[in-house]
Protein backbone atom coordinates (compact mmCIF):
# COMPACT_ATOMS: atom_id res chain seq x y z
CA UNK A 1 0.00 0.00 0.00
CA UNK A 2 2.79 2.40 0.88
CA UNK A 3 4.54 1.48 -2.40
CA UNK A 4 1.39 2.40 -4.38
CA UNK A 5 1.16 5.71 -2.55
CA UNK A 6 4.82 6.42 -3.24
CA UNK A 7 4.48 5.65 -6.95
CA UNK A 8 1.35 7.74 -7.35
CA UNK A 9 2.86 10.84 -5.77
CA UNK A 10 4.47 13.18 -8.33
CA UNK A 11 8.05 14.25 -7.81
CA UNK A 12 8.38 17.59 -6.07
CA UNK A 13 10.29 18.86 -9.09
CA UNK A 14 7.03 19.09 -11.04
CA UNK A 15 5.49 21.20 -8.28
CA UNK A 16 8.55 23.48 -8.33
CA UNK A 17 8.21 23.78 -12.12
CA UNK A 18 4.50 24.58 -11.78
CA UNK A 19 5.18 27.43 -9.34
CA UNK A 20 7.96 28.71 -11.59
CA UNK A 21 5.50 28.62 -14.51
CA UNK A 22 2.99 30.71 -12.53
CA UNK A 23 5.70 33.25 -11.65
CA UNK A 24 6.82 33.48 -15.28
CA UNK A 25 3.22 33.89 -16.45
CA UNK A 26 2.89 36.77 -14.03
CA UNK A 27 6.17 38.35 -15.13
CA UNK A 28 5.06 38.32 -18.76
CA UNK A 29 1.64 39.70 -17.91
CA UNK A 30 3.07 42.46 -15.72
CA UNK A 31 5.41 43.56 -18.51
CA UNK A 32 2.54 43.63 -21.03
CA UNK A 33 0.25 45.73 -18.84
CA UNK A 34 1.53 49.21 -19.84
CA UNK A 35 0.26 48.64 -23.38
CA UNK A 36 -3.27 48.45 -21.97
CA UNK A 37 -2.89 51.45 -19.67
CA UNK A 38 -1.26 53.93 -22.05
CA UNK A 39 -4.48 55.30 -23.54
CA UNK A 40 -6.34 55.69 -20.18
CA UNK A 41 -3.32 57.45 -18.65
CA UNK A 42 -3.03 59.82 -21.59
CA UNK A 43 -6.75 60.61 -21.42
CA UNK A 44 -6.83 61.27 -17.64
CA UNK A 45 -3.58 63.18 -17.14
CA UNK A 46 -3.17 64.69 -20.59
CA UNK A 47 0.25 63.06 -20.96
CA UNK A 48 1.59 62.66 -24.49
CA UNK A 49 2.49 59.33 -26.06
CA UNK A 50 6.20 60.04 -25.70
CA UNK A 51 5.82 60.62 -21.93
CA UNK A 52 4.06 57.31 -21.30
CA UNK A 53 6.38 55.52 -23.72
CA UNK A 54 9.40 56.62 -21.66
CA UNK A 55 8.24 54.48 -18.74
CA UNK A 56 7.89 51.46 -21.03
CA UNK A 57 11.33 52.13 -22.51
CA UNK A 58 12.98 52.24 -19.07
CA UNK A 59 11.14 49.04 -18.14
CA UNK A 60 12.43 47.22 -21.21
CA UNK A 61 16.02 48.44 -20.72
CA UNK A 62 16.14 47.27 -17.11
CA UNK A 63 14.47 43.97 -17.98
CA UNK A 64 17.20 43.29 -20.51
CA UNK A 65 20.18 44.52 -18.50
CA UNK A 66 19.08 42.73 -15.32
CA UNK A 67 18.80 39.37 -17.10
CA UNK A 68 22.55 38.66 -17.58
CA UNK A 69 23.12 39.08 -13.83
CA UNK A 70 20.02 37.20 -12.63
CA UNK A 71 21.85 33.86 -12.49
CA UNK A 72 24.59 35.40 -10.37
CA UNK A 73 22.01 36.69 -7.91
CA UNK A 74 20.28 33.30 -7.71
CA UNK A 75 23.59 31.51 -7.20
CA UNK A 76 24.64 33.94 -4.50
CA UNK A 77 21.38 34.31 -2.58
CA UNK A 78 19.23 31.39 -3.79
CA UNK A 79 16.23 31.11 -6.11
CA UNK A 80 13.51 31.66 -3.51
CA UNK A 81 14.66 35.03 -2.05
CA UNK A 82 15.47 36.50 -5.46
CA UNK A 83 12.07 35.60 -6.93
CA UNK A 84 10.28 36.76 -3.76
CA UNK A 85 11.97 40.17 -3.85
CA UNK A 86 11.24 40.41 -7.58
CA UNK A 87 7.52 39.83 -7.03
CA UNK A 88 7.43 42.38 -4.21
CA UNK A 89 9.08 44.95 -6.49
CA UNK A 90 6.49 44.28 -9.19
CA UNK A 91 3.65 44.58 -6.69
CA UNK A 92 5.02 47.84 -5.26
CA UNK A 93 5.62 49.32 -8.70
CA UNK A 94 2.11 48.53 -9.88
CA UNK A 95 0.31 49.42 -6.66
CA UNK A 96 2.02 52.78 -6.20
CA UNK A 97 0.82 54.00 -9.60
CA UNK A 98 -2.64 54.69 -8.14
CA UNK A 99 -1.08 57.64 -6.28
CA UNK A 100 0.60 59.16 -9.35
CA UNK A 101 0.23 62.82 -10.20
CA UNK A 102 3.19 63.28 -12.58
CA UNK A 103 4.68 61.33 -15.48
CA UNK A 104 8.07 60.88 -13.76
CA UNK A 105 6.31 58.80 -11.13
CA UNK A 106 5.13 56.43 -13.87
CA UNK A 107 8.77 56.08 -14.95
CA UNK A 108 9.78 55.32 -11.36
CA UNK A 109 7.00 52.76 -10.76
CA UNK A 110 6.53 51.00 -14.10
CA UNK A 111 10.00 51.74 -15.41
CA UNK A 112 12.37 51.08 -12.52
CA UNK A 113 10.49 48.94 -9.98
CA UNK A 114 8.58 46.69 -12.39
CA UNK A 115 11.57 46.58 -14.77
CA UNK A 116 13.93 45.34 -12.06
CA UNK A 117 11.35 42.88 -10.74
CA UNK A 118 10.50 41.27 -14.07
CA UNK A 119 14.16 41.31 -15.14
CA UNK A 120 14.97 39.14 -12.12
CA UNK A 121 12.45 36.57 -13.42
CA UNK A 122 13.81 36.39 -16.96
CA UNK A 123 14.47 33.20 -18.94
CA UNK A 124 17.52 32.44 -16.79
CA UNK A 125 15.07 31.62 -13.98
CA UNK A 126 13.49 28.91 -16.15
CA UNK A 127 16.92 27.51 -17.06
CA UNK A 128 18.04 27.45 -13.42
CA UNK A 129 14.96 25.56 -12.25
CA UNK A 130 15.26 23.03 -15.09
CA UNK A 131 18.98 22.50 -14.51
CA UNK A 132 18.80 21.94 -10.77
CA UNK A 133 15.54 20.04 -10.42
CA UNK A 134 15.50 17.84 -13.54
CA UNK A 135 17.95 15.25 -14.81
CA UNK A 136 15.40 13.97 -17.32
CA UNK A 137 12.82 15.98 -19.29
CA UNK A 138 15.02 19.07 -18.93
CA UNK A 139 14.40 20.27 -22.47
CA UNK A 140 10.65 19.83 -22.08
CA UNK A 141 10.65 21.85 -18.86
CA UNK A 142 12.68 24.70 -20.38
CA UNK A 143 10.30 24.80 -23.36
CA UNK A 144 7.18 24.85 -21.22
CA UNK A 145 8.53 27.52 -18.85
CA UNK A 146 9.60 29.65 -21.80
CA UNK A 147 6.08 29.38 -23.20
CA UNK A 148 4.88 30.93 -19.93
CA UNK A 149 5.70 34.31 -21.46
CA UNK A 150 3.14 33.87 -24.21
CA UNK A 151 0.63 32.42 -21.76
CA UNK A 152 1.00 35.42 -19.46
CA UNK A 153 0.24 37.77 -22.33
CA UNK A 154 -2.75 35.63 -23.31
CA UNK A 155 -4.22 35.66 -19.78
CA UNK A 156 -3.52 39.22 -18.65
CA UNK A 157 -4.08 41.43 -21.68
CA UNK A 158 -7.83 40.78 -22.28
CA UNK A 159 -8.63 40.76 -18.55
CA UNK A 160 -6.77 43.97 -17.82
CA UNK A 161 -8.24 45.66 -20.89
CA UNK A 162 -11.76 44.92 -19.60
CA UNK A 163 -10.85 46.08 -16.08
CA UNK A 164 -9.30 49.30 -17.39
CA UNK A 165 -12.37 50.04 -19.50
CA UNK A 166 -15.02 49.13 -16.91
CA UNK A 167 -13.33 49.93 -13.59
CA UNK A 168 -10.61 52.36 -14.61
CA UNK A 169 -6.86 51.93 -14.96
CA UNK A 170 -6.36 52.07 -11.17
CA UNK A 171 -8.39 48.88 -10.78
CA UNK A 172 -6.18 47.18 -13.36
CA UNK A 173 -3.03 48.34 -11.58
CA UNK A 174 -4.25 47.07 -8.21
CA UNK A 175 -5.16 43.70 -9.72
CA UNK A 176 -1.59 43.36 -11.02
CA UNK A 177 -0.19 44.31 -7.60
CA UNK A 178 -2.38 41.76 -5.82
CA UNK A 179 -1.62 39.07 -8.39
CA UNK A 180 2.12 39.51 -7.81
CA UNK A 181 1.69 39.29 -4.05
CA UNK A 182 -0.52 36.21 -4.39
CA UNK A 183 2.37 34.28 -5.95
CA UNK A 184 4.75 35.07 -3.05
CA UNK A 185 3.30 32.45 -0.62
CA UNK A 186 3.61 29.78 -3.33
CA UNK A 187 7.24 30.73 -3.91
CA UNK A 188 8.05 30.67 -0.19
CA UNK A 189 6.27 27.35 0.36
CA UNK A 190 7.51 25.40 -2.67
CA UNK A 191 10.67 26.82 -4.26
CA UNK A 192 14.00 25.57 -2.96
CA UNK A 193 17.46 26.19 -4.32
CA UNK A 194 18.24 22.50 -4.89
CA UNK A 195 16.47 19.11 -4.41
CA UNK A 196 19.05 18.16 -1.78
CA UNK A 197 17.65 20.96 0.40
CA UNK A 198 14.58 18.74 0.96
CA UNK A 199 16.39 15.40 0.83
CA UNK A 200 15.57 14.59 -2.81
CA UNK A 201 17.39 13.83 -6.02
CA UNK A 202 16.63 15.74 -9.22
CA UNK A 203 13.84 14.19 -11.26
CA UNK A 204 15.21 11.19 -13.15
CA UNK A 205 18.57 11.14 -11.34
CA UNK A 206 19.88 7.69 -10.36
CA UNK A 207 22.43 8.97 -7.85
CA UNK A 208 22.64 11.74 -5.31
CA UNK A 209 23.50 15.12 -6.81
CA UNK A 210 25.25 17.60 -4.51
CA UNK A 211 24.14 21.24 -4.57
CA UNK A 212 26.22 23.46 -6.84
CA UNK A 213 29.12 25.39 -5.41
CA UNK A 214 28.40 29.10 -5.16
CA UNK A 215 30.49 30.65 -7.96
CA UNK A 216 32.72 33.58 -7.17
CA UNK A 217 32.76 36.63 -9.35
CA UNK A 218 29.88 35.57 -11.62
CA UNK A 219 29.17 39.19 -12.53
CA UNK A 220 32.85 39.68 -13.36
CA UNK A 221 32.77 36.62 -15.63
CA UNK A 222 29.71 37.97 -17.44
CA UNK A 223 31.40 41.31 -18.06
CA UNK A 224 34.64 39.66 -19.19
CA UNK A 225 32.70 37.46 -21.62
CA UNK A 226 31.03 40.52 -23.07
CA UNK A 227 34.39 42.25 -23.53
CA UNK A 228 35.87 39.28 -25.38
CA UNK A 229 32.79 38.52 -27.47
CA UNK A 230 32.52 42.14 -28.59
CA UNK A 231 35.85 41.76 -30.43
CA UNK A 232 34.27 39.36 -32.93
CA UNK A 233 31.98 40.44 -35.80
CA UNK A 234 29.62 37.49 -35.24
CA UNK A 235 28.61 38.98 -31.88
CA UNK A 236 27.65 42.30 -33.43
CA UNK A 237 25.69 40.61 -36.22
CA UNK A 238 23.70 38.55 -33.70
CA UNK A 239 23.26 41.45 -31.28
CA UNK A 240 22.31 43.84 -34.09
CA UNK A 241 19.72 41.43 -35.47
CA UNK A 242 18.26 40.84 -32.02
CA UNK A 243 18.21 44.60 -31.36
CA UNK A 244 15.95 44.94 -34.42
CA UNK A 245 13.95 41.91 -33.28
CA UNK A 246 13.20 43.65 -29.99
CA UNK A 247 12.27 46.87 -31.79
CA UNK A 248 9.77 45.11 -34.04
CA UNK A 249 8.12 42.96 -31.34
CA UNK A 250 8.01 44.06 -27.68
CA UNK A 251 8.94 47.67 -28.35
CA UNK A 252 6.68 48.47 -31.30
CA UNK A 253 3.85 45.95 -31.71
CA UNK A 254 3.73 44.90 -28.05
CA UNK A 255 3.65 48.48 -26.77
CA UNK A 256 1.96 50.53 -29.51
CA UNK A 257 -0.40 48.17 -31.34
CA UNK A 258 -3.30 48.89 -28.98
CA UNK A 259 -2.92 52.71 -29.09
CA UNK A 260 -2.48 52.58 -32.90
CA UNK A 261 -5.62 50.47 -33.29
CA UNK A 262 -7.44 52.87 -30.95
CA UNK A 263 -6.43 55.74 -33.27
CA UNK A 264 -8.41 54.01 -36.02
CA UNK A 265 -11.51 53.49 -33.89
CA UNK A 266 -10.94 49.92 -32.74
CA UNK A 267 -12.07 49.29 -29.13
CA UNK A 268 -9.19 48.76 -26.73
CA UNK A 269 -10.56 45.39 -25.58
CA UNK A 270 -10.68 44.16 -29.19
CA UNK A 271 -7.09 45.23 -29.85
CA UNK A 272 -5.94 43.55 -26.62
CA UNK A 273 -7.70 40.38 -27.71
CA UNK A 274 -5.77 40.43 -30.98
CA UNK A 275 -2.49 40.69 -29.06
CA UNK A 276 -3.61 37.74 -26.95
CA UNK A 277 -4.05 35.71 -30.15
CA UNK A 278 -0.44 36.57 -30.99
CA UNK A 279 0.44 34.94 -27.66
CA UNK A 280 -1.29 31.69 -28.66
CA UNK A 281 0.54 31.39 -31.96
CA UNK A 282 3.76 32.54 -30.32
CA UNK A 283 3.92 29.17 -28.52
CA UNK A 284 3.33 27.18 -31.72
CA UNK A 285 5.84 29.24 -33.69
CA UNK A 286 8.56 28.84 -31.07
CA UNK A 287 8.17 25.06 -30.87
CA UNK A 288 8.16 24.69 -34.65
CA UNK A 289 11.18 26.98 -35.01
CA UNK A 290 13.10 24.87 -32.51
CA UNK A 291 12.28 21.76 -34.56
CA UNK A 292 13.46 23.50 -37.74
CA UNK A 293 16.67 24.74 -36.11
CA UNK A 294 17.82 21.13 -35.68
CA UNK A 295 17.34 20.51 -39.42
CA UNK A 296 17.97 23.79 -41.28
CA UNK A 297 20.90 26.22 -41.27
CA UNK A 298 19.97 28.74 -38.51
CA UNK A 299 21.36 31.63 -40.57
CA UNK A 300 18.81 31.08 -43.31
CA UNK A 301 15.99 30.58 -40.82
CA UNK A 302 16.77 33.93 -39.24
CA UNK A 303 17.02 35.54 -42.66
CA UNK A 304 13.56 34.31 -43.66
CA UNK A 305 12.02 35.21 -40.29
CA UNK A 306 13.27 38.81 -40.39
CA UNK A 307 12.48 39.31 -44.08
CA UNK A 308 8.89 38.08 -43.76
CA UNK A 309 8.40 40.13 -40.60
CA UNK A 310 9.64 43.26 -42.36
CA UNK A 311 7.29 42.77 -45.31
CA UNK A 312 4.33 42.26 -42.97
CA UNK A 313 5.10 45.55 -41.17
CA UNK A 314 4.99 47.42 -44.49
CA UNK A 315 1.42 46.15 -44.92
CA UNK A 316 0.18 46.73 -41.35
CA UNK A 317 -0.71 50.47 -41.63
CA UNK A 318 -3.36 49.77 -44.28
CA UNK A 319 -4.88 46.97 -42.18
CA UNK A 320 -5.94 49.13 -39.23
CA UNK A 321 -9.69 49.75 -39.08
CA UNK A 322 -12.45 50.21 -36.51
CA UNK A 323 -13.10 46.47 -36.46
CA UNK A 324 -11.49 43.10 -37.11
CA UNK A 325 -11.35 41.90 -40.73
CA UNK A 326 -9.67 38.93 -42.47
CA UNK A 327 -6.57 40.88 -43.48
CA UNK A 328 -5.83 41.89 -39.89
CA UNK A 329 -6.42 38.32 -38.68
CA UNK A 330 -3.89 37.02 -41.22
CA UNK A 331 -1.35 39.55 -39.94
CA UNK A 332 -2.01 38.60 -36.29
CA UNK A 333 -1.65 34.87 -36.97
CA UNK A 334 1.53 35.33 -38.97
CA UNK A 335 3.11 37.74 -36.51
CA UNK A 336 2.33 35.39 -33.65
CA UNK A 337 4.11 32.51 -35.38
CA UNK A 338 7.11 34.75 -36.09
CA UNK A 339 7.18 36.61 -32.72
CA UNK A 340 9.93 34.67 -30.91
CA UNK A 341 10.71 32.15 -33.64
CA UNK A 342 14.05 33.98 -33.85
CA UNK A 343 15.16 32.70 -30.44
CA UNK A 344 16.09 29.04 -31.20
CA UNK A 345 18.30 29.81 -34.25
CA UNK A 346 19.94 32.74 -32.44
CA UNK A 347 20.77 30.53 -29.45
CA UNK A 348 22.15 27.86 -31.81
CA UNK A 349 24.40 30.35 -33.61
CA UNK A 350 25.70 31.79 -30.33
CA UNK A 351 26.48 28.28 -29.11
CA UNK A 352 28.30 27.38 -32.35
CA UNK A 353 30.33 30.58 -32.36
CA UNK A 354 31.27 30.76 -28.67
CA UNK A 355 31.02 27.21 -27.35
CA UNK A 356 30.61 26.91 -23.59
CA UNK A 357 30.43 30.70 -23.35
CA UNK A 358 27.54 30.79 -25.82
CA UNK A 359 24.87 30.97 -23.13
CA UNK A 360 26.46 33.97 -21.45
CA UNK A 361 26.94 35.59 -24.84
CA UNK A 362 23.27 34.98 -25.63
CA UNK A 363 22.41 36.73 -22.36
CA UNK A 364 24.07 39.86 -23.71
CA UNK A 365 22.48 39.37 -27.12
CA UNK A 366 19.13 39.20 -25.31
CA UNK A 367 20.02 42.44 -23.52
CA UNK A 368 20.44 44.06 -26.95
CA UNK A 369 16.95 42.76 -27.79
CA UNK A 370 15.51 44.67 -24.86
CA UNK A 371 17.51 47.79 -25.68
CA UNK A 372 15.98 47.67 -29.15
CA UNK A 373 12.55 47.23 -27.62
CA UNK A 374 13.14 50.24 -25.38
CA UNK A 375 14.31 52.36 -28.32
CA UNK A 376 11.22 51.50 -30.36
CA UNK A 377 8.87 52.08 -27.42
CA UNK A 378 10.27 55.57 -26.92
CA UNK A 379 10.79 56.61 -30.56
CA UNK A 380 7.37 55.39 -31.71
CA UNK A 381 5.81 57.47 -28.94
CA UNK A 382 7.72 60.52 -30.17
CA UNK A 383 6.59 59.89 -33.76
CA UNK A 384 2.97 59.63 -32.67
CA UNK A 385 3.22 62.78 -30.54
CA UNK A 386 4.86 64.84 -33.31
CA UNK A 387 3.07 63.55 -36.42
CA UNK A 388 -0.24 62.33 -35.02
CA UNK A 389 0.23 58.88 -36.60
CA UNK A 390 2.28 55.73 -36.07
CA UNK A 391 2.66 54.96 -39.78
CA UNK A 392 6.34 56.03 -40.14
CA UNK A 393 7.25 53.78 -37.20
CA UNK A 394 5.85 50.70 -38.95
CA UNK A 395 7.69 51.50 -42.19
CA UNK A 396 11.03 52.14 -40.48
CA UNK A 397 10.74 48.91 -38.50
CA UNK A 398 9.93 47.00 -41.68
CA UNK A 399 13.04 48.34 -43.41
CA UNK A 400 15.21 47.51 -40.40
CA UNK A 401 13.89 43.94 -40.36
CA UNK A 402 15.01 43.53 -43.97
CA UNK A 403 18.45 44.74 -42.84
CA UNK A 404 18.41 42.19 -40.01
CA UNK A 405 17.74 39.46 -42.59
CA UNK A 406 20.90 40.40 -44.46
CA UNK A 407 22.91 40.54 -41.22
CA UNK A 408 21.71 37.08 -40.21
CA UNK A 409 22.68 35.47 -43.49
CA UNK A 410 26.12 37.10 -43.17
CA UNK A 411 26.83 35.37 -39.84
CA UNK A 412 29.84 33.09 -39.94
CA UNK A 413 30.59 30.83 -37.01
CA UNK A 414 33.93 29.17 -36.28
CA UNK A 415 35.30 26.72 -33.72
CA UNK A 416 37.04 29.59 -31.91
CA UNK A 417 36.15 29.77 -28.21
CA UNK A 418 36.41 32.58 -25.72
CA UNK A 419 39.29 32.16 -23.29
CA UNK A 420 38.14 31.21 -19.84
CA UNK A 421 39.93 30.06 -16.68
CA UNK A 422 39.15 26.49 -15.64
CA UNK A 423 36.94 27.49 -12.73
CA UNK A 424 34.88 29.75 -15.00
CA UNK A 425 34.29 26.91 -17.47
CA UNK A 426 33.08 24.68 -14.67
CA UNK A 427 30.66 27.38 -13.53
CA UNK A 428 29.38 28.22 -16.99
CA UNK A 429 28.94 24.72 -18.41
CA UNK A 430 25.91 23.60 -16.35
CA UNK A 431 23.99 26.78 -17.10
CA UNK A 432 24.84 26.49 -20.80
CA UNK A 433 23.66 22.89 -20.95
CA UNK A 434 20.41 23.81 -19.18
CA UNK A 435 19.50 26.64 -21.49
CA UNK A 436 20.55 25.05 -24.81
CA UNK A 437 18.88 21.72 -24.05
Amino acid sequence: MSRITRLSRPHRAWLVAAVAFVALIGAAGFRATPGVLMVPLQEEFGWSADQTSLAVAVNLVLYGLTAPFAAALMNRFGIRPVVTVALVLVSAGSGLTVFMTASWQLVLCWGFLVGLGTGSMALVFAATVAERWFEQRRGLVVGVLTAGGATGQLIFLPVLAVLAEDGGWRTASLVVALAALAVVPLVLAVLRNHPSDVGLRPYGATADVPPPQIPKGAARVALRTLAEASRRPVFWLLAGGFFICGMSTNGLVGTHFIPAAHDHGMPQTTAAGLLAVIGIFDVLGTIFSGWLTDRVDPRWLLGWYYALRGLSLFVLPVLFADGVHPGMLVFILFYGLDWVATVPPTVALARRAFGVSGTIVFGWVFASHQLGAAAAAGLAGLIRADLGTYDPAWYVAGALCLGAAVMSIAVRTSPERLRQPAETQEEAAPAADAQVT
